[in-house]
């Protein structure tokens, strides 16, 4: 049985463009809309950060305060189960701070799991026309959500990569190499390695027929999906790659093979997407990604995440957004916070007796 999650209120504080705005929730699906430039997505990103300390647009924290300014704050009142929670994440003077109940978290990472938020927003195309650095952190905040340990072995393996490269850096300029400490970071790398491989490799079990389900739903087509995961593990141990490649790797002074090079090829009726796809079949396959993403952590974690839509009904066409709104608008599914410039578009496209509450900016 799924348990209940549900955002009732934000406070925004020198967040973006909010100088100091409160927004409540109260409908199953909340429709943001006003002029373009008036603050549709960053409403959306706080909800984003609430759930994950971290803008889904932005890597840089400095970009989410408003201009001028040295930090900001944002505040979420939740239902979590039965029990009401506040979630409030502080950043000023390049120093982060996340409570849950006037609670200082000790490690972001704790907080992580414990509301999750799926979005889908224009610039996600990236997913599938993208180099493989969009997909690996895909994958990785998917299975971090749900696996601590996973999210711990990540975050160490990235470490002692950087660790590795600056020695493989150092050489250069060294008559005499310490290989004891090369054969730290080989070891270090190895074992967290393997394990991260192994954790992708059972993801892409378990998703797949989240993907095929979703898509086939969106598309109506009868395309045989596939989804290869290319990784140097399929071929040698780590340890193998990085004992064999030294070499290469001194001479381009970083580390060449490994998990940190691996990606996931998407296909139809064996034709690669990337490169044959249609822009149709590319954005029913990226609406089956996240929907399929919401799936999993939805069984995994025992809670329905937030759904997040940044003006997606623009981009679809009349097929595509009746299939979608056929998915969301089950009661089974959960809160869904949208953004669009047309109310009248949302009011007619889930009908005129859905549930909906409306912030107009």
């Amino acid at each position: 049985m799924l348990h209940n999650l549900r955002l009732n209120k934000v406070q925004l504080i020198q967040f973006r463009n909010y100088s100091s705005s409160i927004f409540e929730f109260g409908a199953p699906v909340t429709c943001i809309t006003g002029p373009n430039g008036s603050g549709k997505t960053n409403l959306l990103d706080a909800v984003y950060y609430l759930c994950y300390t971290k803008s889904y647009f932005s890597a840089y924290q400095q970009n989410s305060v408003q201009m001028g300014l040295d930090g900001f704050r944002v505040t979420g009142k939740f239902v979590h189960g039965d029990e009401p929670e506040t979630i409030s994440c502080k950043w000023k003077a390049a120093k982060k701070e996340v409570f849950k109940n006037d609670v200082l978290y000790e490690k972001f990472t704790d907080h992580i799991g414990r509301y999750s938020a799926v979005m889908i927003a224009p610039d996600d195309t990236e997913l599938i026309n993208g180099g493989s650095e969009p997909r690996r952190r895909w994958v990785d905040s998917i299975l971090g959500q749900v696996d601590k340990v996973y999210l711990d072995k990540l975050m160490h393996y990235q470490r002692i990569l950087l660790q590795r490269n600056a020695w493989l850096k150092m050489q250069a300029f060294k008559a005499n190499a310490d290989y004891s400490e090369l054969d730290f970071y080989n070891a270090q790398l190895s074992s967290t390695g393997a394990y991260i491989h192994q954790k992708r490799s059972q993801f892409l079990i378990d998703f797949l027929p989240l993907l095929n389900e979703f898509y086939h739903r969106l598309s109506g087509g009868a395309e045989a999906l596939a989804v290869n995961y290319n990784t140097d593990l399929s071929q040698k141990t780590m340890a193998e790659w990085l004992q064999q490649g030294l070499e290469h790797d001194l001479r381009m002074q970083r580390t060449l093979r490994g998990i940190h090079k691996d990606d996931w090829e998407f296909a139809l009726n064996g034709m690669i997407l990337k490169q044959f796809g249609s822009q149709g079949q590319k954005k029913s396959f990226l609406f089956a990604l996240k929907l399929g993403q919401y799936a999993y952590l939805s069984k995994a974690q025992g809670h329905l995440p937030i759904l997040l839509l940044d003006d997606i009904f623009e981009k679809l066409d009349q097929n595509r957004m009746e299939a979608l709104l056929t998915i969301i608008r089950d009661k089974t599914f959960g809160q869904v916070i949208l953004t669009d410039t047309h109310p009248e578009r949302i009011r007619y496209a889930f009908g005129p007796d859905a549930d909906i509450g409306f912030i107009h900016l």
